[in-house]
């Protein structure tokens, strides 16, 4: 099988700035060890920014307020994607090429939010750039953190050949 190099192959230099900003703490365990993990590997910089209401809210109100404190929390310019069950899914090679498109389109840092348990509201729908789901089942929070960390890492190796990703 012939496989096209995605253009950050041709620039292994490329830096990419990266950003999850996600509604919740984590606490130590797995998941965080993980997201520590694939952030540790990744020569891209990746920040992870947690947010967090903890007023009790009726569920339209705490959706709604999940939103502006995530888009409050986007880096300026940022390309923005928004985690969500009705986004695009991809394979890995679709995402590291898609990834690029993201980041060279205005050579922006590429920003991922993960809202709460009740997902976006409106204004983040609106205000993104792309909604992109990781695939038709439900996922605790935190372990799609973990998941979209190991995503990007996978993205990067695609990129540049690195034998990571081996499918």
């Amino acid at each position: 099988m012939t496989t096209r190099p995605t253009r950050l192959a041709r620039r292994p230099d490329r830096q990419m700035n990266l950003t999850i900003i996600a509604v919740g703490r984590a606490r130590s365990g797995p998941e965080q060890d993980l997201i520590k993990e694939y952030s540790k590997r990744l020569p891209w910089r990746l920040d992870v920014i947690e947010v967090e209401e903890k007023r009790k809210l009726d569920s339209v109100s705490l959706q709604r307020r999940e939103g502006e404190l995530l888009l409050a929390k986007t880096p300026d310019r940022a390309f923005l994607v928004a985690m969500d069950e009705r986004g695009k899914s991809y394979d890995s090679r679709q995402f590291a090429a898609q990834l690029t498109e993201w980041s060279d389109a205005g050579a922006r840092p590429v920003a991922f939010v993960i809202g709460g348990a009740d997902g976006h509201g409106d204004a983040v729908r609106e205000r993104s750039n792309a909604l992109l789901s990781l695939g038709k089942l439900t996922w605790p929070h935190m372990l799609a953190r973990a998941m979209l960390a190991e995503q990007l890492y996978r993205a990067w190796s695609i990129s540049t050949g690195h034998p990571y990703h081996r499918g």
